[in-house]
């Protein structure tokens, strides 16, 4: 990370994350696609309604995660040992913390949220049932977004994809068993995930364990220091509030989506799932801009700072363009996988032919808002996200008619994602400025 060409290390360092990013998110396609053809599409509107919901619940503390790489990145590239091992510690006793504040509150707001975002009334209690068994595994999840980010932290993201390509495929496994032979319908995708993510959170924990590296985890110094859960706080919850934020703006989205009923809500629901892999592309990218400058701005190169986001720019902005316009251009195969109702294709096809071909725009605002990030300027790229994709996307929301269309809706996001990349731009421009002089060149300021 901190000598030699940029290029070929940051895409091997993303490509892991990219898979497991993949993986990740196939858990829910898995279950929505299972649901879809064998459970009917009010089951897969009750699924399908829960991902902003379970984005809002525990996307702080995705973003946590983040302060985590950043805290023991910038440790290592200063050399400093000691706080790597405090560190890592904080790290793992704050995602056990976290998972079990995580599962309390889910299981009460469970059935009130969704009811208040109008979740149609043939789909609300398989959601609400999805919803509080998928909290039973929202401890695991934490454990594995933390220990993921630790190893992150050294560029190891090989073996946190080896986890999930085993978890993936339990999940897939109860899936059907669950679904398919005990007609268990929504309760059974969702204990199939639950076991899933256990699994992962014991194979991460079991890698951290036996590391021997300053990494590794150690049993008898697993005590927080207050110092280190300071810093990782002060990175991660401006982060995690971003994404929190941009959920409560999904939210009020989803209700708006399911104004145009259970068919519009299960077609959104079949083609989100291809927005979210779309997206872990910008994000696995925006992961890495943020490991690699942590550990160059803790070591006080500033100048190789800057060629890491150019970098991670020309990665993403390429990947996802190809991505995008393939996915829209065939969305009847794409969508097939999920319904074979023409009603519930219908929206979907809407949703990828307006929301997803203009997703690439989004990844100069991540890129640079994960740029500063890694250089410690974590509360300016959440406040300008916040403002750029959340206020404007409730505005909008408010002050739609009454009459208008399903496309009309969705047209909010390559909007507020266009409004956001030029604020960002401003924002890191002025940054740039800032840092000292005998590290930042003007030829190098994006």
């Amino acid at each position: 990370m901190l000598r030699g060409p940029l290029a070929r290390p940051m895409l091997m360092f993303a490509l892991p994350l990219i898979a497991s990013g993949v993986l990740q998110q196939s858990f829910n396609s898995v279950d929505v696609a299972v649901v879809g053809r064998y459970a009917g599409s009010d089951a897969l509107a009750a699924v399908g309604s829960n991902g902003p919901v379970i984005g809002l619940l525990i996307n702080m503390f995705v973003g946590i995660g983040v302060g985590v790489n950043v805290v023991i990145a910038n440790c290592i590239g200063s050399g400093d040992r000691a706080g790597v091992r405090a560190s890592v510690a904080s790290a793992v006793w704050l995602a056990i913390a976290s998972g079990i504040f995580m599962l309390t509150v889910t299981l009460g707001v469970a059935s009130p949220i969704l009811s208040a975002l109008g979740t149609p009334e043939s789909v609300l209690p398989h959601a609400v049932d999805y919803l509080r068994i998928y909290a039973v595994g929202m401890p695991f999840m934490i454990i594995f977004n933390f220990a993921s980010a630790i190893l992150r932290s050294v560029g190891d993201t090989k073996r946190p994809f080896y986890s999930l390509v085993a978890s993936g495929i339990v999940n897939l496994l109860l899936n059907l068993l669950f679904v398919i032979r005990f007609g268990m319908g929504v309760s059974g995708v969702a204990w199939a995930t639950v076991i899933s993510s256990v699994v992962n959170a014991a194979i991460v924990t079991v890698i951290l364990l036996r590391e021997k590296s300053d990494i590794g985890l150690r049993l008898k110094e697993l005590r927080p220091s207050w110092n280190r859960v300071r810093k990782i706080c002060a990175v991660g919850i401006p982060a995690g509030l971003q994404s929190t934020v941009f959920s409560i703006s999904n939210i009020f989205i989803l209700s708006a989506i399911n104004s145009f009923g259970a068919k519009a809500a299960a077609g959104s629901a079949a083609a989100i799932n291809y927005e979210m892999y779309c997206y872990f592309v910008i994000a696995s990218f925006a992961s890495t801009v943020v490991a690699f400058t942590s550990q160059n701005f803790g070591a006080g190169n500033i100048e190789r700072c800057h060629r890491i986001l150019k970098i991670g720019l020309i990665y993403s902005v390429f990947i996802s363009v190809v991505l995008n316009v393939l996915i829209a251009w065939q969305y009847e195969m794409f969508l097939w996988p999920f319904t074979d109702e023409p009603d519930v294709a219908a929206y979907g096809a809407v949703r990828l032919t307006t929301v997803l071909i203009f997703q690439f725009v989004a990844c100069y605002y991540e890129m640079t808002g994960s740029s500063m990030r890694g250089m410690g300027y974590s509360m300016t790229p959440a406040l300008i996200t916040i403002f750029g994709t959340c206020v404007l996307r409730l505005f909008w929301v408010w002050t739609l008619p009454a009459d208008a269309t399903f496309s009309r809706l969705l047209a909010v996001y390559p909007v507020s994602w266009l409004l956001t990349d030029a604020i960002m731009y401003m924002a890191y421009r002025r940054i740039s400025k800032k840092l000292p002089e005998k590290f930042c060149r003007a030829e190098n300021i994006a």
